[in-house]
């Protein structure tokens, strides 16, 4: 149910419009608009199979390809995408879906509950093969008793169930092209694959069947794979990306020709540490760690100061749910944080590893000032840097490492934003375990009343601040420059770069 998500972003351009062609290879007479779009890729997707795929970055581009029953929206919700309506029944436990008449796959076939009932039993492990997502804890069985309806019946009630039916954990495949799914994906979403090379490129065009017959307004979207930030600001500059993320040291330079947008990216930048690892397993320890390092020291140096600060694992773009009350729990205390050492049995401190992806530097960049503070306690943090794929392998999946530096991205359900950290949930990558951190995800998870269920997340997260399986940093913003040729970038709660709404600004 949950992805890995890593924000990494970028994009922006110009026209040449003496020459009559765009610098990225676009013809087009002087005056008519642009229609074609290249945006900043800063990674490789891990697949292009989104029930395999687990990284923030991949699922910002392939939601352009793929939808759910349902899809996000800019305010956190979801609405129907490959369903036309649902309702759900009173003890919450079945839910009826409608299938959108006339939908269709990017080869011109008609979607069908068949395809479906096939998406939801690969993704549960009933066609035979392991489970793909934890889906298969919560639903019962799918059942399609006609061709325009699907009936999901849940194992136990589970309020934030329609957020976990986007492409992101539940994306609707063809069953005909069950076996490549990840060599040639077809999906239903206004965008539709031409061609992937790593390392290069992913290349998607118009589907001109789409079911909104007002999207997209572009014909054409290239993610060109620039993984150094600055060579990227570089062609921003010259016009070679219509839309990337910019640094903020890089705005000034960019602004010219590109409109600078401002997101707050609801994400938890963290570090987080191996549970199962002492020293690590030791809570003091953790909590030591949380004393030592200055969080606004860490925003400077990583995001130019354009980061708020956290205390748990939720963002203050979550309203209602977020425990402002946890921010400054924390305040570097070297003394405390000496005398915690000390308890634990680490008076003359230890020696650790931290762990970080290469294809951001803003984790190096937190890494070294995080080891430098933390030689005022007697710790010593060598920093191992790897590439983004080793990462994933090693340290999310294997959970092989001491401890590292990452960001989770947003979800538009704040049962999602703090799951990950139950004892079973196949996404807790840091093995934290807390009996009542369980207790009130699990009364949350039945709670029918919204009000109810903010208190408990609350309590959840104040469980997660006094545990400290992390060092909860901030939710960082992110420039984006968009060329002015362009127009229409809607923001998101989550990982999504949504080409269908932008379109030529003329």
């Amino acid at each position: 149910m949950r992805k890995v998500w890593v924000m990494s972003v970028t994009f922006a351009m110009l026209i040449l419009l003496i020459s009559g062609c765009s610098s990225n290879g676009q013809t087009k007479k002087q005056g008519e608009a642009k229609k074609e779009i290249t945006v900043r890729m800063m990674a490789d997707p891990d697949y292009l199979d989104p029930h395999k795929a687990t990284a923030s970055l991949t699922f910002q581009m392939l939601l352009n390809v793929y939808e759910g029953l349902m899809k996000p929206t800019p305010n956190g919700g979801v609405e129907p995408a490959v369903a036309e309506s649902d309702k759900i029944s009173k003890d919450g436990l079945t839910y009826t879906f409608k299938l959108r008449k006339g939908i269709k796959f990017h080869d011109g076939n008609p979607v069908t509950v068949d395809d479906v009932k096939y998406s939801f039993d690969r993704l549960t492990g009933q066609s035979g093969g392991a489970p793909l997502s934890d889906l298969s804890q919560i639903i019962k069985s799918v059942k399609t008793p006609d061709q325009e309806t699907i009936v999901i019946s849940l194992k136990k009630a589970y309020s934030p169930f329609l957020s976990q039916l986007t492409a992101m954990n539940a994306a609707i495949l063809e069953k005909s092209n069950d076996s490549k799914q990840n060599t040639h994906p077809i999906g239903t979403g206004p965008f539709k694959f031409v061609e992937y090379k790593p390392q290069n490129k992913l290349v998607l065009e118009k589907f001109a069947d789409y079911w909104d017959e007002d999207l997209p307004y572009l014909n054409k979207v290239t993610f060109s794979y620039q993984p150094d930030d600055d060579a990227a600001s570089l062609s921003v500059k010259s016009g070679n990306l219509d839309l990337s993320g910019v640094t903020a040291n890089k705005v000034d330079e960019v602004k010219t020709n590109n409109n600078i947008i401002e997101q707050n990216n609801n994400a938890v930048f963290l570090m987080g540490f191996n549970n199962d690892k002492k020293p690590f397993n030791d809570e003091r320890v953790r909590q030591a760690i949380s004393y030592v390092v200055n969080k606004d020291d860490v925003i400077d140096a990583a995001f130019s100061g354009h980061g708020s600060k956290l205390g748990s694992n939720m963002s203050p773009a979550m309203g209602k749910y977020f425990n402002k009350d946890l921010v400054d729990y924390y305040q570097p205390n070297i003394k405390k944080a000496k005398a915690l050492l000390k308890e634990a049995g680490y008076g003359n401190g230890f020696s650790m590893t931290i762990t970080v992806s290469s294809h951001n530097k803003v984790y190096s960049e937190a890494a070294q000032v995080i080891a430098e503070e933390l030689k005022e306690v007697g710790i010593d943090a060598k920093i191992n840097v790897i590439e983004w794929a080793k990462w994933l392998d090693d340290v999310y999946k294997k959970k092989n490492y001491e401890a590292t530096i990452i960001d989770f991205t947003g979800t538009i359900s704040p049962f999602e934003m703090l799951s990950r950290y139950q004892t079973n949930d196949p996404s807790n990558m840091m093995n934290f375990s807390d009996s009542q951190f369980d207790s009130l995800m699990k009364q949350a998870m039945k709670e029918n009343d919204d009000d109810q269920r903010a208190s408990l997340y609350k309590q959840a997260q104040k469980v997660l601040t006094e545990k400290a399986p992390a060092v909860f940093i901030c939710d960082y913003q992110t420039e984006w420059a968009l060329n002015k040729q362009f127009t229409g970038f809607k923001q998101y709660p989550i990982y999504y770069l949504d080409m269908a709404h932008i379109k030529p600004a003329n």
